[in-house]
């Protein structure tokens, strides 16, 4: 009966990873994490560039030539993430939103026309979700020239918001595609406050036009 083989002669094991195949996936990982780095702080400036801008529209600002620039970057981040960024949109989903809601909101202030999604160069579900969110500053419009005693002008941006959530409101997808129920649902609220405080704002100048007619 012949024993069992020393281990000099038996065949060695190939259940093994290769080194290159290890080196590769380390190399792939650095990689993806300094690009998510990178996505991540330029993310960061285009969403901080759009808030500050919609701060000065409603200062009263000029920011035409600050909103250009908003809208090349998120064009060309939008570019980037459909070919080297793939699979990284979630990291610049709040910027590229925010700066959809920028340029939404300087056309609004500007009485231009509202851009649409490809003129913008970014997807529809961001596009959707920037829409939504600039019913919120049309209502700090209305807010302004309630204080004004403006009441045409708030009269006329309470159309706007309505229109806004009137097309919202036309678009019935799945939140798997994009979460726009709950943006649905703010603007309606926003809507109907706004309409109240218009209607408050009209009712105590009544009052006030009353008490000032008498003898």
């Amino acid at each position: 009966m012949t024993g069992s083989p020393s281990s000099a002669d038996r065949p060695a094991d190939v259940r093994r990873l290769n080194e290159p195949s290890l080196a590769a996936i380390d190399r792939h990982l650095k990689e993806r994490e300094a690009r998510r780095d990178g996505l991540h702080e330029r993310a960061r400036r285009l969403r901080r560039r759009a808030q500050g801008s919609m701060a000065r529209l409603h200062e009263g600002s000029d920011e035409s030539a600050e909103l250009a620039e908003i809208r090349r970057e998120a064009a060309q981040l939008s570019e980037w993430l459909r070919g080297e960024g793939h699979g990284e949109e979630g990291l610049a989903h709040d910027a590229l939103q925010e700066s959809v809601e920028a340029a939404l909101l300087g056309a609004i202030v500007s009485s231009s026309r509202l851009p649409g999604p490809e003129e913008l160069g970014v997807d529809v579900e961001i596009y959707l979700l920037g829409l939504g969110d600039v019913v919120g500053e049309v209502r700090r419009l209305v807010l302004d020239r309630l204080g004004e005693g403006d009441l045409a002008g708030a009269e006329r941006d309470l159309a706007l918001m309505d229109h806004l959530l009137r097309s919202l409101m036309r678009f019935d997808t799945t939140r798997a595609i994009v979460a726009l129920k709950p943006k649905q649902d703010m603007a309606r609220a926003l809507l109907e406050r706004t309409r109240g405080d218009l209607t408050m704002a009209k009712l105590l100048r009544g009052r006030g036009g009353a008490s000032g007619g008498g003898p």
